[in-house]
Order: structure tokens, then sequence, then C-alpha cells
């Protein structure tokens, strides 16, 4: 392997193979609970997005972005048969041997590829999964020595997905400006024409010490939007509402869809970009694939203007490239968006 790759990888796979749980894995603050209270998910039927039944999905959508800061969509497009091809290539990719994944390991210096926790800090603890993160639009900055030839159909299959992905998040960006009275294209000018989108394959080995160990540690999104697909049976996501942890219930074919932090300060904070995190499961495997709406890093995003008055006065600065404070932030437990917030004065 050329030295650009992180010539020390060890998959969390082969970690739970070994039945190890090095320290850098465990959490010390309290046994982490798995069995929280299940979150109360809205559930929006986008086909009815163009049928009379249009304003109470949106007002759905909207309930759902304001308080807990996710939905789960359905009747969006894609055919369970196909969700199905798409958990098949993830699942055939992560089973494959390690010298065919590590074909694919992304360099130290960056975060595309194959592998697990980029560190960068002595103190960080570690997430219990690897990971393929690829880039995948615009196309002409796709890396494709980084997309795996193995299976045979896994580019194929992707490919669809990112069309589908491409066209739903367009959909989903303009209805969320509806339902806050905006002119629907507010948030899609904003992401620009050559907003990224990136894909991030999850793998979750059991774990052998579930108590003690996260499969991703709690932190928002730096994205617009991610639209996740959840494992079809095993639960683990969690989201923070109120101080307490919730489970994301899975909906069968269904997408979750969560704001991130860049929508929220377009939004001006009505919309919530929430925190969450992954718990790990001692006997099942999960996967997942999350992607990633970004807004073009070389265009600046701010609160709607229309969004701004006396009784919500401006909560956020315009800022450029967020995505860039995010990664270092997030290894250190701190989030990125209390830099762009405006302290507001008392009286």
């Amino acid at each position: 392997m050329a030295e650009t790759h992180e010539t020390v990888f060890k998959s969390v796979q082969e970690l739970a193979n070994d039945n190890q749980v090095p320290e850098k894995y465990i959490h010390t603050q309290g046994s982490i609970n798995s069995s929280s209270p299940l979150l109360d998910v809205p559930l929006v039927d986008l086909s009815l997005l163009t049928s009379p039944a249009r304003q109470q999905e949106l007002n759905k959508l909207q309930s759902g972005l304001k308080f807990c800061g996710c939905i789960q969509v359905i009747n969006h497009g894609l055919a369970g048969s196909f969700l199905d091809k798409v958990h098949e290539i993830s699942k055939q990719f992560f089973a494959l041997p390690a010298e065919e994944k590590l074909k694919y390991a992304r360099t130290v210096d960056d975060i595309y590829g194959y592998g697990n926790d980029s560190v960068l800090s002595d103190k960080q603890k570690l997430d219990w999964t690897d990971r393929l993160y690829l880039n995948v639009f615009p196309e002409d900055i796709r890396n494709l020595k980084l997309w795996p030839q193995k299976p045979e159909c896994f580019r194929e299959v992707l490919e669809e997905y990112i069309k589908n992905m491409k066209l739903l998040s367009e959909s989903l960006l303009k209805a969320m400006a509806a339902s806050l009275n905006l002119e629907e294209n507010c948030f899609l000018d904003q992401c620009g024409e050559r907003g990224d989108m990136i894909a991030r394959f999850n793998f979750y080995p059991p774990c052998p010490t579930p108590e003690v160990v996260l499969g991703v540690k709690p932190h928002a999104d730096a994205s617009a939007i991610t639209i996740l697909l959840q494992d079809k049976e095993v639960e683990g996501l969690q989201v923070l509402k109120d101080d307490q942890w919730f489970r994301v219930p899975i909906v069968p074919y269904g997408l979750l869809v969560n704001v991130g932090d860049q929508v929220e300060i377009m939004s001006n904070g009505i919309f919530k970009s929430p925190v969450h995190r992954v718990v790990t499961n001692a006997e099942r495997e999960r996967n997942t694939l999350a992607v990633f709406i970004m807004p073009d890093v070389t265009v600046g995003i701010g609160p709607v203007e229309k969004l701004i008055n006396e009784e919500r006065p401006r909560a956020y600065k315009d800022v450029k490239n967020y995505v860039e404070l995010f990664f270092q932030s997030y290894q250190h437990g701190k989030r990125p968006i209390e830099t762009a917030m405006i302290c507001q004065e008392q009286d």
C-alpha cells in the first residue's frame, strides 16, 4: 500500500472478529442506554405533495423539522426492490476480504475512501464503525478509483441511487421552503448548482461491550440535509431531544431525512439540526447509507431575509465553507454551528 494510506489501519470489523475493544473506543461517562424511548417522528407521504392533501403533509414536515429535526418519508419514488439492492451492495462490499477493501483505502489526510475514524486528537474516542466515503456529485469531481469494482453491480446501483437522491433532495428543499411560506427555491438557491453530494456507507459490526462503546459519537450534521437509508431490521440511531436520548424507529422502505446545520442557519433557527448518535449491538451487525446534501463551498449561506423580524432577530452570521469547521469541532465534541451564532443582547 502507498505510504499515503493509513498503514496502521485496522478495521473495526477485525477488532470485532478478535473480540477486542481497545481503550480508545470506550466511553467512561456512564453506561450507554440502547433501550431509550421511541421518538415520534412524523411520517410524510411525498406523493401527497401534488394532491389536495399537500398542506397537511407540509404541516407534518414543518412540525417534524422544528421539534425533532427529522422526518420519515414514504412514497419517495424508489421501489422497495431497488432499496434491497442498495442494502445488498453495501453488505457485499463490507464482506469482501480485507485486501480487496484496502484497494479503496483512504489517505491519512482525506475522508474519502474506505476506513474508519480520522484521528485528530489523542483524547478522541473512536467510533465503532467502518465506512466507505464517496464524493458522488458533481460528477466531474468523483474519484472513481475509490468506487469499488466488487460487487460487480456496485457502481451501477450507486449511480442510480444518486440520481434519485438528487431529485429527492431538490423536492425536499422546495417542500421545506413552501412549509414556511417562502419562495420554493430559496434554500436550493443557497446550496448552489455545484453543491456536493457525499455518500457514506456505514458498517457497524457487533460490539462485545455495547454499554460503553458508540457506533458514532454525538454530533449534528454539517450538511444542508441528510437522507439516511436505515438498516432493514437493526435499530441504532438515537436523537437527543429535551436532554434525553430517543430511539429512531425503522420504517420499512422509508427514508429518514434530518436537518443539517446549514439549513438550520438558512431557516434562522426554525428548523433544528438534531444532535444524534449511534449505539452498538452485542449480537447483530448494522448497515446504513447516508447521503449528505452539501451547499457549494464557494457560495456563502445565511438566514433567509423573510425569516428575520423583530420577533425572530437574525440568529446566525453568514458563513462560507461551513464544512471546514465541522470535522475538527466534531472530533473534539464541540458544535461548529455555535461559531456562527449571534449572541442576542439581553434587556
